[in-house]
């Protein structure tokens, strides 16, 4: 079985060089996708550069999508609900084009698809000793900086399947967080809940906005969610405060009103090196601006 490592680029090379670099030995191409347009529609330059990456250039395969997706909707009134629509059908869009580089991939061969932040465990025992065919990776959740810890909630990034089960890659990203029993009869009439899967403990680390804040700021103002962002008023000077303070100030479990979203409060927490990557443990001096030594 050889393992496909998916995933969409805006601008993130020092992600990207990490991700490349944790995951090489493990895996045997990697797809990179990237869009002329951001999700919020601005129309970008080309951002990726296969040179900076020479020692993974033979497993890499990079994708452009030229146009933006069909469906799209002119928003006269500037509304939230349809810069929220359009931004959705660009993330279906950049997911889904992934499928232009799967012809050489075989039935049995694993295609993983990840944010580009969401870094899966392929040596986590919940993952080699499984032999299901759709996999989710319960990964560790960490904010600004490498080693602080956001405990408030897990996060299930990291999606994976075998080719012959893949439906679509917005089928794989929106696969329910759950494996389901052998009665629930409601899983036969279902693409969203399955039996045959596997959650992956210990699967992986999502690193979130290790970033400056006005990269941050360049971020939420164009990602899936920058209507809400658009909304909320936060300046780069706010984001700042967040960063220095060790605080995350967006609520990831709040309702659907977008009023409260950007109102939390929660202090992240340093812990030790030994529960991230080898490769960022290794390398902690070339990589020491991201990591938070107030502790």
């Amino acid at each position: 079985m050889k393992i496909i490592d998916c995933t969409t680029y805006y601008s993130e090379d020092l992600m990207l060089d990490i991700r490349f670099n944790i995951l090489n030995e493990f895996v045997d191409k990697f797809i990179i996708v990237e869009s002329k347009f951001s999700h919020s529609g601005e129309q970008k330059k080309l951002n990726f550069d296969i040179n900076k990456f020479q020692k993974f250039k033979d497993k890499i395969e990079y994708l452009i999508i030229e146009n933006e997706p069909d469906g799209i909707i002119e928003n006269i009134e500037n509304s939230s609900e349809i810069k929220r629509k359009n931004s959705l059908l660009r993330i279906e869009q950049s997911y889904d084009f992934i499928m232009n580089a799967l012809d050489d991939v075989n039935d049995n061969d694993l295609v993983c698809l990840s944010d580009n932040d969401e870094i899966p465990n392929f040596n986590s025992e919940y993952f080699k000793k499984s032999n299901n065919d759709i996999f989710i990776f319960k990964q560790l959740f960490f904010y600004y900086k490498f080693n602080l810890f956001y405990d408030l909630i897990p996060w299930y990034g990291t999606k994976a399947c075998r080719k012959k089960k893949l439906l679509s890659f917005s089928w794989l990203r929106n696969l329910k967080n759950k494996k389901y029993p052998f009665w629930r009869v409601d899983t036969l009439f279902s693409n969203l809940k399955h039996m045959n899967l596997q959650i992956v403990e210990n699967g992986g680390w999502h690193f979130t906005n290790i970033k400056t804040a006005k990269d941050i700021y360049t971020k939420l103002s164009n990602f899936g969610h920058h209507n809400e962002f658009d909304i909320s008023g936060i300046s780069v000077e706010d984001i700042q405060k967040c960063i220095d303070n060790k605080i995350v100030n967006y609520d990831h479990k709040a309702d659907k009103s977008l009023e409260k979203k950007y109102n939390a409060n929660y202090k992240l927490r340093v812990v030790d090196d030994k529960i991230l990557p080898n490769y960022l443990v290794k390398n902690k001096n070339k990589f020491k601006e991201w990591f938070d030594n107030s502790e």
